[in-house]
């Protein structure tokens, strides 16, 4: 029996169309729609309030973002292996605690604190990465139970009470120590008029950017997130990369709360409470940049920048602080859609 191949030629019809003004139109909005957006929103206030155009304002705005972004680069970490961090918030809260217990409590200087807040930061990693991998909870549902586990640990240090210098401890006695002053140029000193904090936030930023998208162990992360299972069968150790993303994530929400620290000079026991909710937004709003619809570290950094700007510019307008929490979460579906209806739409 003889068998025959078809050697009809595809007709004009089967051919695929050319790209439609439509799709070209789709596709740069996708790609620059959140770019647009964050340059249309600074032009905007800066031309309507000539104090937004100051350079001081400027560097306040970077300063004020610079602990959500550093913690959502730590959500950036874990998002890369198909996780969610969502215990960076109290983490960034246990970091204040730890470091005011350590100077006002125990009199020790800055840098005994510092190395104290990032232990911290980084036993809470290995408690995420111990559920997470060993005992195979899924990330979310983990992460929160650590968030209520530090917060309420958090509380048990202190006894429920902010640290304060010169306050009266639980055995009646008065804590001997203070925030030291150079532990205090963390967030209130400047380098060449650049706030330190801001410097930390754009050094990290760069640390991350060149960990996640020029090294090996970024691009094994990427790999995990996009099919942890194939990552297996390929040789790659999973559960050991997993938990080096939260425990990176942990060290990053510590050093967030060493910021934070230094901004209020107290322990104060509600700090980090609203630091979770940016952290993730800022991740978020961070996939939809250049239309990569993956978490990337540029594209946190950017989204910190907008919510920044966002909250500067109302806040410099008047408006009720309330009205904020609308605006950025009207920003944050929004580059959503970007990432994700759009670019569905696009490859559907």
């Amino acid at each position: 029996m003889t068998t025959t191949q078809s050697t009809e030629v595809p007709t004009k019809a089967a051919l695929p169309p050319a790209t439609s003004p439509a799709l070209r139109v789709q596709s740069a909005v996708i790609k620059y729609g959140f770019i647009f957006v964050t340059v249309t929103l600074f032009a905007y206030f800066a031309l309507s309030e000539p104090s937004f155009r100051d350079s001081a304002t400027l560097l306040d705005t970077l300063r004020y973002v610079s602990v959500a972004a550093i913690l959502g680069l730590g959500v950036t970490l874990t998002m890369a292996v198909g996780g969610i961090d969502m215990s960076v918030g109290a983490v960034a809260g246990l970091g204040v605690t730890v470091a005011a217990k350590t100077m006002v409590s125990y009199n020790q200087v800055g840098l005994v604190a510092i190395l104290a807040v990032i232990a911290a930061g980084a036993l809470a990693g290995l408690l995420n990465a111990l559920l997470i991998v060993v005992l195979k909870i899924p990330d979310m549902l983990a992460t929160l139970g650590t968030m209520f586990v530090i917060q309420g640990t958090k509380l048990v240090l202190v006894d429920g009470q902010s640290i304060t210098p010169g306050m009266t401890q639980a055995d009646g006695s008065t804590a001997p120590g203070k925030f030291t002053e150079g532990f205090l140029r963390i967030d209130r000193g400047t380098v060449l008029g650049i706030p330190v904090s801001v410097l930390i936030f754009g050094a990290l930023t760069i640390v991350a950017w060149v960990f996640l998208a020029r090294t090996r162990w970024g691009r094994v992360l990427y790999a995990i997130g996009a099919n942890p299972e194939a990552s297996r069968l390929a040789g790659i150790r999973v559960g050991a990369y997993r938990a080096l993303a939260y425990v990176l994530s942990g060290v990053l929400a510590s050093i967030g709360g060493l910021i934070l620290a230094s901004r209020i000079g107290q322990g104060d026991v509600s700090a980090g409470t609203s630091q979770l909710l940016e952290a993730v937004a800022v991740a978020l709003v961070g996939t939809s940049v250049l239309g990569r619809g993956r978490p990337n570290v540029w594209g946190t950094a950017l989204g910190a920048v907008l919510i920044g700007i966002i909250t500067t510019g109302l806040t410099i307008k008047g408006l009720p602080y309330y009205t904020q929490d609308v605006v950025e979460g009207a920003v944050l579906i929004l580059a959503l859609i970007f990432s994700f209806t759009l670019s569905k739409r696009r490859t559907a």
